[in-house]
């Protein structure tokens, strides 16, 4: 009995050997594909730069004397023509007082100088006086009139210098903190600085444009016969670090008139209103300026774009759901979804889903989707941009 078992467990051994591993090939990767979608996109020269102040002025005692007051609060907004600090006046007035005194008394000699003039004149007529004495009387007449206008000068100085007494905004802005008390003796040995008025509404931000960018800013522009000067109320727009995007929008109103041969950039001014103090002087700011509207631009998500050795691709699925790798051109993010400068149409399906399982070469198993725009539709281009 034992032996028949023995036989039959050799037989199934035997059976199994000389069966055949078949091998199955796994199925294709599953992807997602979307064609490019095709819109209008301006396009936008992204720059740095710095805010500035539109006008900034040191707050100087231009008279000698002592401090009597401060009007107004360390930084404190102010309005053109508030006093902001006032500095003795009693010895400026007194001056005043003083030169308008002489002021009457030299126009009071030069009424009696003329009426001696016209009597020795009238006497000279009838021939009772020589001309000699009329000559005198002319003399004396001209000397008055000159002593009345420089005592006249002398009155405009002295109310000159009592107005430096008051020191008044010279514009709406910002004052600094007092750099003097109450108190002390100011404008002794020359101008005492007291504090800084600053202007921030509207404020300027700086940038440079370099050569290259500066000839291809031209050459846009001679098309359509314009030049340079032409690109003034260009809108240009802003963002700080910490902000998003760029929510602050100005103008262009100034640019230099010749590139700087030691950087080789181009100055080129904008301003902006600021009127909630969002923005100060001396601040770092992304710059963003428009330069011309595509109608016609190609755009794929931005996470569909690889870099190689080559530079950027986008892999693409072709007719026979074989995964190709495309070479292209990238333009400007706009949104969430990139330009594509060259290399693809819209006919392409490019995988947006499943990138890490696609090898090129290889099959695939698409999933088509449609490709959303991005919710935000590009602002339109200025008419005076190239």
């Amino acid at each position: 009995m034992l032996s028949v078992c023995v036989v039959g467990a050799a037989g199934l051994l035997l059976a199994g050997c000389n069966e055949k591993n078949a091998y199955v090939a796994p199925p294709p990767s599953k992807v997602t594909v979307a064609q490019p979608i095709q819109q209008p996109v301006t396009l936008y020269m992204e720059l740095t730069g710095n805010t500035a102040a539109v006008n900034q002025v040191d707050l100087q005692a231009r008279v000698a004397g002592f401090l009597e007051s401060i009007n107004y609060k360390d930084g404190q907004a102010v309005k053109t023509g508030d006093l902001l600090f006032g500095i003795q006046r009693d010895t400026y007035q007194a001056q005043l007082d003083q030169a308008t005194a002489s002021l009457q008394s030299a126009q009071a000699d030069q009424e009696n100088k003329q009426i001696q003039y016209d009597r020795q004149n009238t006497l000279v007529q009838q021939q009772v006086a020589s001309v000699a004495k009329a000559d005198d009387a002319k003399a004396a007449l001209d000397q008055a009139i000159a002593s009345v206008s420089e005592a006249k000068a002398n009155v405009e100085v002295a109310q000159i210098n009592l107005g430096y007494t008051s020191v008044q905004a010279p514009f709406d802005g910002v004052v600094t903190n007092h750099l003097v008390d109450v108190g002390a003796l100011v404008g002794y040995s020359g101008p005492t600085k007291l504090a800084t008025i600053v202007q921030v509404d509207p404020i300027y931000t700086y940038f440079t444009v370099s050569e290259r960018q500066v000839l291809l800013i031209k050459q846009a522009l001679s098309k359509t016969g314009r030049t340079l000067q032409d690109i003034h109320q260009i809108p240009v727009e802003i963002g700080l670090e910490t902000e998003d995007g760029y929510p602050h929008q100005g103008v262009i109103d100034y640019v230099a008139p010749n590139v700087d041969q030691n950087t080789g950039t181009l100055e080129v001014r904008g301003v902006f209103d600021n009127k909630a103090r969002l923005l100060i002087p001396g601040l770092f700011a992304r710059v963003r300026v428009p330069l011309q509207k595509k109608d016609d631009a190609v755009l794929v998500p931005d996470t569909a774009i690889a870099t190689s050795q080559a530079g950027s691709y986008v892999l693409v699925v072709n007719k026979d759901n074989e995964v190709e790798q495309r070479v292209v051109t990238v333009g400007q993010l706009d949104g969430q979804q990139r330009v594509i400068e060259t290399g693809l149409t819209i006919d392409d399906k490019v995988i947006i889903g499943g990138n890490q399982r696609a090898v090129p070469g290889n099959k695939v198993d698409p999933t088509v989707v449609s490709m959303t725009a991005n919710a935000a539709a590009a602002p339109a281009a200025p008419s005076a941009s190239p």
